[in-house]
C-alpha cells in the first residue's frame, strides 16, 4: 500500500467516526487540521489543478472576459487559482476553516475570493450574492465524497449557484447501477449525476472517461447550462 492509499484508508476512518456522531463532512476540517500539523497528507492534493478540468478547457473553453466563476469545495486553491488565470473572476469555497487558510496562505495576493461556507447552512448572504449568480461553476468530487442520503441536496445546492445562460462543469469518479458502491470516495452512477438535469440544468456534453495517467480512475465529465 503507497503513501495515498495510505491516505485514503485514513480519511475513511475519519469520515466514519464523524458520521456516528452524526456529522457527514466534518472530517474535512480534521484532515486539513491533522495535514496542517504534518501529521497527515491529502490524498487529493495534487499541488497542480485537476487536469481532467484543464484537459476539458483546452479542448471546449470559451472566453471568460467579464464572467464570473464558483469553485465548489476548493480545498488547497489549485483549481480556483487555475480558473482565475484563465480570466474568471473567481469565487471560492470550502467547509473546512483550515483549507481556506491554508489557500490563502498558498497564494498571497491572490484575486480569487476566498470564503468558509457549508453547502448546507450557507451563510445568510448566499441568496442575495451567490444563488443564480456565477456563469461558470466547477465542482470535482465533493459530491461523490457524501454519504448517499444527502447527495440529491448537495447536487441540488449546486446547480442553483449557476446563473441563466451559465455553465457548470461536474467532474466525479463513476460506476454502473450494477457495480456495488465501493469505498469514499463513492462513485457516482448516471442516474446519481443526471440530479444536476433534475435541478433545472440541462446537459451540454457527457463524457465516460479514465483518467490520463495511472491509476486510470472512470469518471465522468459533465458540461450543463442553465436556460
Amino acid at each position: 500500500m503507497d503513501d495515498r492509499e495510505r491516505a485514503r484508508e485514513h480519511f475513511r476512518e475519519l469520515a466514519a467516526e464523524f458520521a456516528r456522531k452524526g456529522e457527514p463532512y466534518s472530517w474535512f476540517e480534521a484532515l486539513y487540521q491533522e495535514a496542517e500539523r504534518g501529521e497527515a497528507i491529502i490524498p487529493w492534493d495534487d499541488v497542480a489543478p485537476n487536469g481532467n478540468m484543464v484537459a476539458f478547457w483546452k479542448a471546449r473553453g470559451w472566453d471568460p472576459s467579464g464572467q464570473s466563476a464558483l469553485v465548489v469545495g476548493c480545498g488547497l486553491g489549485d483549481d480556483a487559482e487555475q480558473i482565475a488565470a484563465w480570466g474568471f473572476r473567481t469565487t471560492a469555497f470550502d467547509v473546512a476553516p483550515t483549507a481556506i487558510a491554508m489557500a490563502k496562505k498558498r497564494f498571497p495576493g491572490s484575486v480569487v475570493d476566498y470564503n468558509v461556507a457549508d453547502l448546507f447552512a450557507p451563510p445568510a448572504e448566499w441568496p442575495a450574492k451567490w444563488v443564480a449568480a456565477f456563469d461558470f461553476v466547477f465542482e470535482c468530487n465533493t459530491v461523490q465524497a457524501l454519504p448517499a442520503e444527502i447527495r440529491a441536496k448537495a447536487i441540488e445546492k449546486i446547480a442553483g449557484f449557476v446563473k441563466p445562460a451559465g455553465r457548470l462543469l461536474v467532474i466525479a469518479r463513476a460506476r454502473e447501477e450494477s457495480d456495488p458502491p465501493g469505498q469514499l470516495p463513492w462513485p457516482l452512477t448516471r442516474g446519481e449525476i443526471d440530479g444536476f438535469v433534475r435541478a433545472g440544468l440541462q446537459e451540454e456534453s457527457f463524457e465516460d472517461i479514465n483518467d490520463m495517467e495511472p491509476p486510470w480512475v472512470r469518471r465522468f465529465r459533465v458540461l450543463y447550462r442553465r436556460p
